[in-house]
């Protein structure tokens, strides 16, 4: 078999990177080229001289294992010593489940492949490797969306009571930064209109009507006034006359959206709130950081 190594070095040096980057995105380490390039090209490197050595098995296994430490490790820049072991954990197990991906579609098309000091050397198409390798990253950033986006409810997700007239729900309330909804410079959250019908029908009175913004345009919207009691892991945050309106919540996870100025001891104005946002904003940019949307 005749292997044309700048071929092998391309190949390995595209899904050194791919799965580098992909390592990076996970562990939400901030990406900077000439380090991922400077990674890929060694490890495509050592993808290309180890089928040379002559080792045992148990030797192979190490220095693939240091290899795939130190490309990890090079990979990252000026970061936490955490942020190192997430992304070399992650490029490992994104290697293995690629790895095992190829030998399955391997098996199913037909393509050869051999055992050399324990590792897989295939003779597949280049274009076969690459498509996989697409379709897995693909799935990656999709499920490392679905998994934040699932891990960043659950930690804002509180157990909340809302009494009103004499009647009470308890609802899971979810904490959105977003949520920058105001009437008479007071925070507004947004309960579903379930809940609302629950508590408020036939005994309460609207404070007023307010303006809703949503991607579906605009719409007028009732505000109620109830007591919210918020459960936290240690205390209880009680919030006499909270204002609430009415929105369209969709989530089976939570069926309110708290203000943040909900979760504070001192009650805030959304002026106040709004200024602190800002402030934010323009720290996070220039350190030149992703938002969390």
């Amino acid at each position: 078999m005749v292997v044309y190594w700048e071929y092998a070095f391309l190949e390995n040096f595209i899904l050194d990177g791919l799965l580098l980057y992909l390592a990076l995105k996970c562990a939400r380490v901030k990406c900077y080229f000439l380090n991922l390039l400077l990674a890929a090209g060694i490890g495509a490197a050592e993808a290309v001289v180890f089928p040379l050595l002559t080792l045992p098995v148990w030797a192979a296994y190490l220095v693939k294992i240091a290899g795939g430490i130190i490309i990890s490790l090079l990979a990252v820049r000026k970061a936490k010593w955490k942020s190192y072991v997430i992304v070399t954990a992650a490029f490992f197990l994104m290697t293995f489940a690629f790895g095992g991906l190829l030998v399955a579609a391997y098996s199913f098309f037909g393509a050869e492949y051999t055992e050399g000091n324990g590792f897989l050397v295939e003779r597949a198409p280049v274009a076969l490797v690459l498509g996989l390798a697409g379709v897995f990253a693909v799935f990656v950033v999709l499920s490392a969306k679905c998994f934040y986006r699932y891990r960043r409810i659950k930690r804002n997700l509180f157990s909340c009571t809302l009494t009103a007239g004499g009647k009470s729900v308890h609802v899971a309330g979810f904490a959105d930064s977003g949520n920058l909804l105001s009437f008479r410079d007071r925070p507004v959250s947004v309960i579903s209109a379930v809940a609302a019908l629950a508590l408020f029908h036939g005994n309460a009175k609207e404070v007023g009507r307010m303006t809703v913004n949503t991607v579906n345009g605009s719409r007028e919207a009732p505000v109620f006034e109830c007591d919210l009691e918020i459960s936290l892991a240690r205390k209880k945050i009680v919030k006499r006359g909270a204002l609430v309106t009415v929105g369209n919540i969709q989530s089976k996870e939570y069926k309110l959206i708290l203000h943040t100025a909900n979760l504070e001891e001192k009650d805030e104005t959304v002026t106040t709130l709004k200024e602190v946002a800002r402030k934010t904003k323009i720290r996070r940019e220039r350190r030149k950081l992703p938002l969390r949307k």
